[in-house]
């Protein structure tokens, strides 16, 4: 699981837990040594459309042994080795229609100070920030500003070839959706993306997995995860994602330097996992992709670690199929040792939960919790990153042997160091919600990210003979697990637990802070990353609006929540924090129930009833205020690129880290170098 960052101009800073004694003076030389570093750095590169790109450090990076260092360069080769997978699974014109728009971009020697022209590389930039045509976030298709006959002269000019359904996709209405969440119609046949061939439809696919039955009940395999569906002659198939099968000339790429990877392993516990993963690529098996989770997940030790395979399921809209993922990973010791509390408390904090007791896990196993720096990301993960992910998914796995947890923390800092506050003064409701969020949000948000990914994602279980939530819950079982990760964190954000722990040094303040931002966030400021008119699609857009929505109505006899009107604008003032908790503990435990039982019904009417539809009034409100501010709505990353000095035997004697210029730089070096799929796959 992994949790996106709320919005670009909420603010994050590094955590450091309050301290009554003031630091020595060679710490304060230090930090004033690091701020003006960080002042230093460019983080912005650029902005275009509804997007800006930024770039991240690598701290931590002169710390590793050489050994270490390769491992790290190894892994972000493996990484990038599968990035046109990506692309591919996106949609099935994806990597044709990159290839064509790079071609022009490089080759044409025609007028570039024209308007088309800028209409056709911001086009093209928000083709590769997205992974393809449809938008990283709406996942609607992305709208090109020019028009066909410039396209066609662009083609002539530059000797380009498409087809014609490649050509007329850009400009029609076929394939308009990447993912279709909607209610009451054909999720799979309607969903651009490439997870299924043409004709297959939710049936099929509930059809052709409802016959498939695990070796052992108790660890359900992940069934249709690294697969793609099609019809052969009328009957369903699988095309694995293998060496030797669908994807297999990039997965041989990434088996390669999974095995140098091996070779400089910490230690033999990473070693074997390493091992486990290069045996589940080269067999599609998916007992080894559990095998190797189970030892992934117990292999803690060491400065790197890494996510790498087909994990996350958001972009199957029944929630099968794993998207290409690869975050590779330093350890930040100092921050991961402060937030280790939470890892060492998961059982009080399940323990003291409001869920029913039959919903409790009696034992919390093997939540580790690491602060980490990135050292390199591709596919899911880039150039649009998570702040925070817990992983393994498996249910069974995490029940039995645990899970780990991690927060991004340099990219967290980035978008920190890239932000502003001139939203935030548009939105408060009053001087003293502004404060508290200068003094406490950031704080809290970091908070939240952590109570999420530890606590959240870990706690509760499943009844007895209760399936998958992908298969009871269906399309509504990545938003159900998302609110409920937050509705934990939530939960606790107001618990003087958090000030005993040492993580706040005002439990009630932080608590209030958080609590703002959510309200704030989940029922006026997010909206301005929708057109007017749409409904809310993406999945934790969804969940932070159903469970602000839901409380809101659940306060308003009580006005826990007052929604004010003042000079035309709308805002939301929380009277009553306490109150406010009861009902997130309340709702935590209704979704908890939804899950556990795999109720689709009650699922179906929290999520369509308050997550999806948006008061059309207040949206073109938000929209109106939003327009004075120019920071765009939505924030991605280029990559420090970790160049390797090799002595004359060509051992790797060394690395130099540089940063890319300019987004194009990047993606035009990415497609150069690590173009291992064909067109059409």
């Amino acid at each position: 699981m992994k949790l996106n960052k709320i919005l670009v101009f909420t603010a994050f800073i590094a955590f450091t837990v309050g301290c009554k004694n003031e630091p020595k003076v060679q710490d304060q030389i230090d930090q004033k040594e690091a701020e003006i570093t960080e002042e230093k750095f460019e983080y912005v590169v650029e902005q275009f459309a509804d997007l800006k790109i930024l770039r991240y450090q690598i701290p931590g990076w002169d710390n590793l042994t050489l050994k270490e260092q390769k491992l790290v360069y190894y892994l972000t080769q493996a990484g990038l080795s599968g990035r046109d997978i990506m692309w591919d699974q996106n949609y099935r014109h994806n990597l044709t229609l990159r290839k064509a728009l790079e071609k022009i971009y490089t080759t044409y020697d025609g007028n570039k100070t024209s308007k088309d022209w800028k209409a056709f590389e911001i086009y093209l930039k928000r083709v590769w920030f997205s992974n393809g045509i449809h938008h990283h976030y709406s996942n609607d298709k992305i709208k090109p500003e020019f028009d066909q006959d410039y396209f066609s002269s662009l083609l002539a000019a530059t000797g380009t070839e498409v087809s014609k359904e490649v050509y007329e996709v850009i400009f029609n209405e076929a394939d308009a959706k990447k993912v279709n969440q909607a209610k009451g119609v054909d999720n799979v046949a309607l969903s651009a993306v490439n997870f299924y061939g043409p004709g297959v439809t939710n049936d099929d696919v509930e059809s052709f997995y409802g016959k498939m039955k695990s070796p052992n009940p108790e660890k359900p395999l992940s069934f249709g995860l690294n697969s793609q569906l099609v019809k052969e002659e009328g009957k369903l198939k699988e095309r694995v994602y293998k060496s030797g099968g669908l994807y297999g000339t990039a997965i041989d790429e990434i088996i390669k330097w999974l095995e140098k990877a091996k070779t400089v392993a910490e230690n033999k516990a990473q070693g074997d996992a390493i091992g486990l993963l290069i045996e589940y690529y080269k067999t599609g098996d998916l007992q080894t992709w559990d095998d190797y989770n189970v030892a992934w997940t117990a292999a803690t030790e060491g400065n790197i670690d890494y996510i790498n395979s087909f994990i996350e399921v958001y972009n199957d809209p029944l929630g099968y199929r794993g998207s290409y993922e690869t975050i590779v990973q330093i350890k930040d010791f100092d921050m991961s040792k402060k937030m280790s509390v939470l890892s060492e408390n998961a059982q009080w904090f399940e323990d003291e939960s409001p869920l029913m007791d039959e919903h409790k896990k009696k034992n919390v196993v093997g939540v580790s919790y690491k602060v980490v720096a990135v050292a390199g990301e591709a596919g899911d993960a880039s150039p649009s990153t998570p702040i925070g992910v817990n992983l393994p998914n498996a249910n069974w796995i995490r029940a039995a042997v645990g899970s780990k947890s991690v927060s991004l923390g340099n990219i967290i800092g980035a978008y920190n160091n890239a932000g502003g506050s001139g939203r935030l003064k548009e939105f408060v409701h009053d001087n003293e919600e502004f404060e508290l969020e200068e003094k406490y949000g950031q704080l809290g948000d970091k908070l939240h990210t952590a109570l999420h990914e530890v606590v959240g994602h870990a706690s509760g279980q499943l009844n007895p003979g209760v399936g998958e939530t992908k298969e009871t819950l269906k399309n509504y079982a990545s938003t159900m697990e998302e609110g409920r990760a937050d509705l934990v964190g939530l939960y606790y954000l107001m618990d003087p637990k958090l000030q005993e722990l040492g993580l706040v040094e005002d439990w009630e303040k932080t608590g209030k802070a958080a609590y703002d931002g959510y309200i704030r966030n989940g029922l006026l400021t997010q909206l301005i990353r929708l057109n007017l008119g749409d409904d809310v699609e993406e999945a934790h857009m969804r969940n932070r609006q159903w469970v602000s929505a839901w409380a809101f109505e659940q306060g308003a006899k009580d006005n826990v929540i007052e929604k004010v009107t003042r000079d035309g604008k709308t805002y939301y003032d929380i009277k009553d924090y306490q109150k406010l908790r009861e009902i997130f503990g309340r709702l935590l435990r209704e979704t908890q129930r939804i899950k556990s039982e795999g109720d689709y019904k009650a699922a179906e009417a929290l999520v369509e009833g308050y997550g999806v539809k948006v008061d059309q009034d207040i949206h073109a409100e938000i929209l109106k205020r939003n327009e004075q501010f120019t920071s765009a709505p939505y924030s991605g990353f280029v990559n420090p690129v970790l160049l390797p000095q090799k002595d004359d035997t060509d051992e790797i004697t060394g690395f130099e880290i540089f940063q890319p210029k300019t987004f194009e730089e990047q993606m035009l070096w990415y497609s150069k170098n690590y173009n291992f799929l064909p067109e059409v796959n």
